[in-house]
């Protein structure tokens, strides 16, 4: 059985980091397929059917920004500087032991980001359409979706069959169902449980070498915290209901979520990539499963696509659906496409929805966390 070394700096990380390093490093000498994957675009069905382990890898955290911007511009996004100054310096345990990393061209500054961390192991990038509705856009992804097949088995010396990927389909459609019926706990008025540990729950479940083990657990907590309800919050008073949107959040939920609830409200939905957004929606299981999966993520609504009028939809419904008092959106520095689309968002949310909307610009530096708190603090008493 093959040995697998742990980082030089190994001792100085913090238990949970070093928990992580363990565990990855026990699947590798068990011998087990590691992928490296970033985002909701990624067809985590192909890498199952290779019999890998997709595993998110490290985006947040303002110690890994240095490291990155000693390559990197220092007015980047704080998430692509955090991804690589992850990698870079071994603090990511998922990056250390992936084989290889599966990702796609979702902004201008993650695809050159990706040619750097070409440098320290093989990466495979899907070339985005610009957009899901443009003439050619599903049959240019479909051989998006058709390249990865042929990586992944040429990198593991592998025939992914169809049966295999058709399995794949139905167990992360069922894994989507339990991760979504997690998430939608909150809809429950009051919501048994904060955005902050629904985030928690989900991200520290996010790398699970063992589906129907996470499937099991989600149900499990869905229905304890179903009966809690039941017991302990049914007919109680509720607090402000606040939806997040925009950037992903995960980089800052220490300084904006669990603020917000501190200040007095309940964060109950994400509208955004660390949310129900992907799970909502399944791949169809009958059809030719590559064009199925084409499909399925050609579907997905995010900024980087023009036009993108499928999240003023979502919003409509989450809104709605979760009994919104207010949204919170999330502006990441330098994430150009959030940003422009915020004036948009602020409209439909003020004008159509008649609800309180305010944006916070930020990145993961806690320098403006006082400016941050005032502005939270005041948009919460709005919702009182």
């Amino acid at each position: 059985m093959p040995e697998f070394s742990l980082p030089e700096n190994f001792e100085t990380y913090p238990e949970a980091r070093k928990k992580a390093f363990i565990t990855m490093k026990e699947l590798k000498e068990q011998g087990r397929r590691i992928v490296g994957v970033f985002c909701t675009y990624t067809p985590w069905e192909l890498i199952l059917a290779a019999d890998a382990v997709a595993v998110v890898l490290c985006g947040i955290g303002d110690d890994n920004i240095p490291a990155a911007e000693l390559r990197l511009p220092k007015n980047l996004c704080p998430l692509i500087k955090a991804s690589y100054g992850a990698a870079v310096t071994d603090r990511c345990p998922f990056f250390y032991f992936s084989d290889m990393v599966l990702a796609e061209t979702t902004c201008d500054g993650k695809k050159k980001m990706y040619e750097l961390m070409g440098e320290l192991k093989h990466c495979h990038i899907m070339q985005l359409p610009p957009g899901k509705t443009g003439r050619g856009a599903l049959e240019f992804w479909k051989q998006e979706v058709i390249s990865v097949k042929e990586d992944l088995e040429q990198f593991y010396g592998i025939t992914i069959t169809e049966d295999k990927i058709r399995d794949a389909i139905k167990l992360r459609n069922r894994e989507r169902k339990a991760v979504l019926d997690f998430f939608e706990v909150a809809r429950l008025k009051p919501s048994p449980i904060s955005g902050y540990e629904i985030n928690t729950v989900i991200s520290s479940n996010e790398f699970s070498p063992d589906l129907e083990e996470k499937i099991a657990f989600l149900n499990q907590r869905t229905a304890e915290l179903k009966d809690l309800y039941e017991r302990e919050y049914k007919g109680k008073p509720s607090r402000p209901r606040v939806l997040i949107t925009g950037c992903p959040t995960n980089g800052v939920m220490d300084k904006i979520v669990k603020r917000i609830e501190e200040l007095g409200a309940d964060v109950v939905g994400f509208e955004n990539c660390c949310g129900p957004r992907e799970k909502k929606d399944p791949i169809d299981e009958e059809k030719d499963p590559i064009t199925a999966i084409a499909e399925k993520y050609l579907r997905v609504n995010c900024s980087v696509m023009s036009p993108n009028p499928g999240r003023l939809e979502a919003l409509d419904v989450q809104i709605d659906e979760y009994q919104v008092d207010g949204v919170v959106e999330v502006l990441l520095q330098a994430c150009h496409t959030f940003a422009i689309e915020s004036d948009a968002v602020k409209k439909f949310v003020t004008q159509k929805k008649h609800i309180p909307y305010i944006a916070i610009n930020t990145d993961y530096s806690p320098s403006d966390q006082a400016q941050i708190d005032t502005r939270l603090g005041a948009f919460v008493e709005l919702l009182q």
